[in-house]
C-alpha cells in the first residue's frame, strides 16, 4: 500500500485456500480489511484470531445467487464500505465436450458466471454511491484461449470475460474499475486429485485426450506460479490508479496468450477479403457509438 492509498475493504470468495487465501493474507499485510466468503468459516479460525477486527469470515457458496446481497450487506454493515470485490472461487472439469453432462456444465457456469454476476450486481450500488471500487474477476488463460479437454472450463471463463468486458465500460463513469486476471498455473490445490473433476473416459476420446488428462492430473505441486507473488501483484494494482482490463499472470500466460492473439490476427487476415464480400456492395461503412 502506498502512502497516498488508504486502507481498503475487500470481499474475497474462495478465501480459505489457494490464490484466495494468498490474496486475503496480502490484503491484510497491506493494512486492509477482508470479508472472507468461504464454505467453511471454521477453517479460518486461526487467521481470524491473528487479525482481529480486520478479518471477518462469512459462510458463502460462490454458486449462490440468492446470498449475494447478504454477503455485501455483511461487509458494509461491518466496515461501512466496499472497495474491492474478488470473484475468486473456481475449479475445473476435464473431459471432451461430448463427455461432459449438462449438470457438470451448469455447475461450472453457476460457479464462474452466474454466482459472480450476482455478487457484482449486489456490490455495484455501494460502489456507485461511493464513486469508487475495483472488481477483480479471477479468470484464466483459459478464458481467452482453449484446447481439447477443457471446453467446459473455458466456456464458463469465456462467458465471464465477455460479461466483464461489457461491465467495465458500463461502470467506468462511476469510478468503478474491472480487472480480469488470467493466470497460468499456480501452485495451489487447483490440480489436486480431490479438486480437479474428470469426466468418465469414453472410447472415442481416450487416445485424443490421454496426454491432456495426464498433464492436468500431474501438475499438482509442481506448478511454476507462486500464489504469494500473484496476490501481492493483485493487491498492489488494486491500490494503484492504473488498473488493466486484462492481466495475464505468469510467464506461461503471457507467452500462450500472445501466441493466441497472433493466431487470431493471422486468421482474420487470411479470410478478410472473403469476409468483407458478405456486405451489401452499396452499404455505408458501419458506424457505432463505441
Amino acid at each position: 500500500m502506498t502512502a497516498s492509498s488508504p486502507p481498503q475493504i475487500w470481499i474475497i470468495t474462495g478465501a480459505s485456500k489457494g490464490l484466495g487465501q494468498a490474496l486475503t493474507q496480502a490484503a491484510l499485510a497491506a493494512g486492509d480489511s477482508v470479508v472472507a466468503a468461504v464454505r467453511n468459516p471454521d477453517g479460518m479460525a486461526d487467521l481470524v484470531s491473528a487479525h482481529g477486527d480486520r478479518l471477518a469470515c462469512v459462510r458463502f457458496d460462490a454458486r449462490s445467487t440468492d446470498d449475494a446481497g447478504g454477503l455485501v450487506n455483511a461487509a458494509v454493515q461491518r466496515y461501512g464500505r466496499l472497495d474491492v470485490l474478488v470473484n475468486n472461487a473456481g475449479r475445473a472439469v476435464v473431459g471432451a465436450a461430448e463427455e461432459v453432462s449438462d449438470a457438470q456444465l451448469r455447475d461450472l457456469m453457476d460457479l464462474h458466471l452466474f454466482g459472480p454476476a450476482a455478487l457484482v450486481r449486489a456490490a455495484l450500488p455501494v460502489m456507485r454511491e461511493q464513486r469508487s471500487g475495483t472488481i477483480v474477476q479471477m479468470s484464466s488463460q483459459g478464458g481467452r484461449m482453449s484446447f481439447p479437454g477443457v471446453s467446459t472450463y473455458s466456456a464458463s471463463k469465456f462467458a465471464l470475460e465477455g460479461w466483464s468486458e461489457a461491465l467495465a465500460g458500463e461502470v467506468a463513469p462511476f469510478g468503478v474499475r474491472v480487472m480480469l486476471v488470467e493466470p497460468s498455473r499456480f501452485r495451489t490445490a487447483f490440480n489436486a486429485a480431490d479438486v480437479l473433476d474428470f469426466t468418465e473416459v469414453s472410447t472415442p476420446y481416450r487416445d485424443i485426450l490421454d496426454e491432456v488428462r495426464a498433464d492436468m492430473a500431474g501438475a499438482d505441486g509442481i506448478q511454476e506460479g507462486d500464489p504469494v507473488k500473484a496476490a501481492e501483484i493483485i493487491v498492489s494494482i488494486a491500490h494503484s490508479a492504473d488498473v488493466p482490463l486484462r492481466l495475464p499472470l505468469g510467464a506461461e500466460a503471457v507467452e500462450r496468450l500472445t501466441a493466441a492473439y497472433q493466431r487470431g490476427l493471422d486468421e482474420v487476415d487470411r479470410w478478410a477479403q472473403l469476409a468483407r464480400s458478405a456486405d451489401f456492395t452499396d452499404s455505408a461503412p458501419a458506424a457505432r457509438p463505441i
